[in-house]
């Protein structure tokens, strides 16, 4: 077992068995079930809503190199400028690079996944750059030194006490503050970082080839003055975010927002065309794309795992897995948590390192089910154990076990052979994979083809006599 596997192990273990945090989580994506289906009601066929997303988002990655070059043209014309990064090593240097011409010591930064995918925080601080982010929950996070618990809610592990508790600690506030006046304090800093900033980063929910544009949606504005307020905006976004048209927007911000918070629409939905134009009195003099692969063609080669890059990081999955629910987002020790991140994440990393995650889960189906652009993800996931298993990864005892499973499967004398306690014994004892973080299995004295056998030969006796 590796030593990332190691770790998730330990950290789930210790998660699923504190009761404060189950009851916060618990509390938290109650309130979600109880909106979703509101936001739903919009929809007239919101399954249709929902097939007709996924076939969208496969017209777009399907031509996703002709999409990306569109874009790049479009939004030049506009005189705006892309950076084409492969690795997180040349996102992160091209951000450094900017912001040494611009002689930035602080940058205000909206929610962006990718930036966590690259963390990009920690690189900046290492080159003494601030970067400060502006989304309320993500600034709890940032302020209690603790990276982003779930995809739209970062802070959604923490009570409102939790959050005092944090303010107190950082900004010396009072311990007994309401949710209100936390967020008073939060705006009042944060407003004085927008003004000293010189860069601002904000992601981008989704790219549009056709009017070279990036579209933004959120709840609290800060996106918005991310990009408006400082001279220099970049985005870094990964490529599969693009879709085929302006005109599909009418079905994905809904989408989105009906499945990640419940809402019908977000509060705020910006369509970004560039810097400040000669006619425009507000915007950034300067803005930068940067589109970021860091493995994702090496998914876009897969024709199985490519449904993947359809997410529109909606968060739905993790709301509805039992195991995301009872382990937390930080178990994963990975940027992108629950049945996505399970997905994702062993084809952006290594396979051998992170196979594990595609085992944690129940296979129980409900992300599948509650998936805004339907990726079919537990079958994703037994796909992911099939590869691994291709690639020779797992330890010599899994296949030894796995050998002998298989012989056993074939060959019923086998299966049928010996007593309970004789095959009890050589499940909870000799081969430990199971029992180590579960009940013990219990062998019935008859297996049901043997207690079957007889059955037959009762009811062929009885006709007989």
């Amino acid at each position: 077992m590796s030593t990332i596997a190691s770790i998730f192990k330990d950290k789930s273990t210790l998660k699923a068995a504190d009761l404060k945090h189950r009851n916060t989580i618990n509390h938290n994506i109650g309130k979600y079930n109880a909106v979703v289906p509101i936001g739903k009601s919009q929809f007239g066929d919101v399954h249709f809503a929902r097939e007709k997303a996924k076939n969208l988002k496969w017209k777009a990655l399907e031509s996703l190199d002709i999409n990306l070059e569109k874009f790049e043209v479009n939004f030049l014309k506009r005189g705006g400028k892309v950076i084409w990064a492969e690795t997180v090593e040349q996102a992160c240097e091209a951000v450094l690079k900017i912001c040494r011409e611009k002689h930035c010591k602080t940058l205000v930064k909206s929610k962006s996944m990718v930036t966590e995918e690259i963390h990009l925080n920690e690189f900046l601080a290492n080159h003494n750059i601030e970067s400060i982010e502006s989304d309320l929950g993500e600034y709890i996070q940032q302020l209690d030194d603790e990276p982003p618990y779930h995809i739209v809610t970062p802070a959604m592990h923490k009570s409102k006490e939790d959050c005092a508790r944090v303010f107190h600690e950082h900004l010396g506030t009072p311990l007994d503050l309401s949710p209100q006046e936390l967020t008073l304090v939060a705006r009042e800093k944060l407003r004085e970082k927008y003004t000293q900033a010189e860069v601002g980063i904000t992601g981008a929910n989704f790219i549009i080839p056709e009017t070279g544009s990036i579209a933004i949606t959120e709840n609290e504005g800060n996106a918005r003055l991310s990009s408006a307020w400082p001279k220099t905006h970049i985005v870094i976004t990964g490529i599969e975010k693009v879709l085929p048209n302006l005109q599909d927007l009418a079905l994905f911000w809904p989408l989105l927002a009906t499945y990640g918070t419940g809402q019908q629409v977000t509060v705020y939905n910006s369509i970004i065309s560039g810097p400040r134009q000669p006619n425009e009195h507000d915007g950034p003099d300067e803005m930068y794309v940067i589109l970021l692969d860091n493995g994702r063609t090496q998914i876009l080669q897969d024709p199985v795992s490519r449904e993947s890059l359809y997410c529109i990081r909606c968060g739905a999955c993790l709301n509805a897995c039992p195991v995301y629910k009872n382990i937390g987002g930080h178990s994963y020790g990975t940027t992108y948590s629950g049945p996505i991140g399970s997905v994702i994440t062993p084809n952006l990393k290594d396979l051998g390192e992170w196979k594990h995650l595609s085992h944690a889960s129940s296979l129980c189906g409900n992300c599948t089910e509650v998936c805004a652009v339907k990726i079919n993800l537990h079958e994703l996931l037994l796909y992911n154990r099939r590869e691994a298993v291709r690639a020779g990864e797992g330890n010599m005892m899994e296949k030894i076990a796995w050998a002998a499973w298989q012989q056993g499967m074939l060959h019923r004398k086998l299966m049928n052979a010996g007593n309970s306690k004789i095959k009890n014994w050589m499940i909870n004892k000799v081969f430990k994979g199971w029992t180590r973080h579960r009940a013990d299995l219990a062998f019935p004295e008859k297996t049901f083809n043997q207690m079957w056998i007889e059955k037959q030969a009762l009811e062929s006796k009885a006709i007989l006599s």
